[in-house]
């Protein structure tokens, strides 16, 4: 099959995207509302575009109906304000077609595509799984590498024959391996990497990222927008200082449960997302009054 990419254009994607969260009602089934009402959140906060379908946005735990119903939601809330990129990602090719094609459907500007995941895979059956997600849509495609949840590192001749491939417009980086980065953005220099950590906030636009796909934007959007204006305008000192509280920050939002953190600090800010899916859990009373004590100290609530 041939590509549909021929006359695919770059979003120009940059600065902050957050990895938006999926909210959620009381008995766990999805609140397309609360999740709508997160994306207007970070938008008014400033940031640059949304990933929906992230790893905060919980998306191995939902079903293929229920991602598509989240990114309409999201579309809808925010078109046309900043460019929203949809995570599609799942083990199968397949599926992460008919994710990827409904995420098309419902006017997402590009996708995320992180690596297939659960069962072992060699590098050429990574590229002949992008090679088919290429052929099927018209969208951007942005690859998605998390090694330490995937079990799967992209080799750097493979990312090489990845950017060969019209749709596939930049990458996300969250093996926290700068050297690989580095090596990787000196390879490949017609892709767009982004920066997956927010304890390499700095460090990977000082690598050549152009965007931060940052968790504690998730809560505190200003504090991750300002510091990409200041390395932007070279305000090397406030950059500095707001490296180290968002360092401080995750570290707080870390404590607990998985991904607990995010939806504990957004509901001690007023914005209420609900639980988390199972098996995943909200924070102890305990945890939530250490968390909320360390947010006081950084005077961010």
């Amino acid at each position: 099959m041939s590509s549909q990419h021929d006359d695919v254009e770059s979003l120009e994607l940059h600065g902050v995207v957050p990895p938006v969260l999926t909210g959620f009602d009381a008995a766990g089934e999805v609140d397309l509302d609360r999740t709508a009402a997160h994306a207007r959140y970070v938008v008014d906060g400033g940031v640059h575009g949304v990933f929906p379908l992230g790893t905060n946005g919980e998306f191995a735990l939902l079903s293929g109906s229920e991602r598509d119903a989240v990114v309409a939601a999201v579309v809808e809330e925010i078109a046309g304000e900043v460019p929203v990129i949809a995570g599609v990602g799942t083990p199968g090719t397949a599926r992460t077609v008919e994710r990827a094609r409904a995420a098309e459907a419902a006017g997402a500007d590009g996708v995320v595509a992180v690596t297939p995941y659960y069962y072992p895979m060699d590098q050429a059956a990574l590229l002949r799984h992008y090679e088919r997600l290429d052929e099927s849509i018209g969208l951007p495609i942005y690859i998605y590498q998390i090694p330490s949840r995937t079990g799967v590192t992209l080799s750097h001749a493979t990312l090489a024959g990845l950017a060969e491939l019209d749709g596939v417009v930049g990458l996300k980086d969250s093996s926290k391996d700068i050297g690989w980065l580095v090596r990787a953005q000196l390879e490949c220099p017609e892709l767009t990497f982004l920066i997956g950590s927010d304890s390499l906030l700095k460090p990977g636009l000082d690598a050549g990222c152009v965007g931060l796909v940052s968790a504690v934007a998730n809560v505190f959007p200003d504090l991750v927008v300002s510091l990409y204006e200041d390395y932007q305008h070279g305000r090397t000192e406030p950059l500095r200082r707001r490296q180290e509280q968002v360092l401080e920050v995750r570290a707080a939002l870390k404590q607990g449960p998985y991904l607990a953190g995010i939806k504990e600090a957004l509901s001690l800010s007023g914005l209420e997302l609900g639980p988390l899916r199972a098996p995943l859990s909200r924070m102890s009373e305990p945890e939530t009054e250490t968390l909320r004590e360390t947010l006081r100290e950084q005077s961010l609530i």
